[in-house]
């Protein structure tokens, strides 16, 4: 009986160490979660930071490139007047077909230039004589070469930004087509 007694009491005092070395590891889990938990806080507020600081810094590279952007397009606006103001240009798109004419008269209508709208009309009375001549039998296999060689003097002259009427006909062209 004494062995039941001091088995017992083994058993009590193992039970007691058990109990006291759990105690120790709750403790010891429990300060290791403090601390785990305070290293993310701390992680957490230097991330915060970091990412406030990166926010701030795309904020202002857009606030940069807004701005760029507004002076590209300011400048990109500027020249596009200075080409529609140009009445050389004018000129010169108005001899790139029937299509390059229409677009030479759709700009020069918005901002007229004496020299846009001196090709648009000799471009025009070119187109119109080419038109009757090629309805002319027989006249049409050569009368071709005329409004060609007036197409290629007027054309030069666009190009030279001076005002040359075509030989024959370009001061009539003049005339006939005031209201351009």
């Amino acid at each position: 009986m004494n062995f039941l007694i001091h088995k017992q009491k083994n058993m009590s005092d193992d039970n007691k160490n058990l109990s006291d070395d759990l105690d120790d590891m709750i403790g010891d889990a429990k300060e290791s979660a403090k601390n785990a938990g305070d290293k993310i806080s701390s992680s957490a507020k230097e991330f915060s930071e970091d990412a406030k600081a990166l926010a701030n810094e795309a904020k202002d590279k857009a606030s940069e490139f807004a701005d760029d952007a507004k002076n590209s397009a300011k400048e990109f606006a500027n020249d596009a007047k200075d080409v529609f103001s140009d009445g050389k240009n004018v000129a010169i798109i108005a001899h790139i077909t029937i299509l390059g004419w229409l677009i030479a008269v759709f700009m020069n209508s918005s901002n007229k230039t004496e020299l846009g709208s001196f090709y648009i009309r000799q471009y025009l009375g070119i187109m119109l004589l080419g038109l009757v001549c090629s309805f002319i039998p027989v006249v049409n296999l050569f009368a071709w070469i005329v409004p060609l060689v007036m197409w290629v003097m007027s054309l030069i002259g666009s190009l030279s930004g001076q005002k040359k009427p075509v030989f024959l006909l370009g001061n009539q062209f003049q005339d006939w087509f005031k209201f351009l």
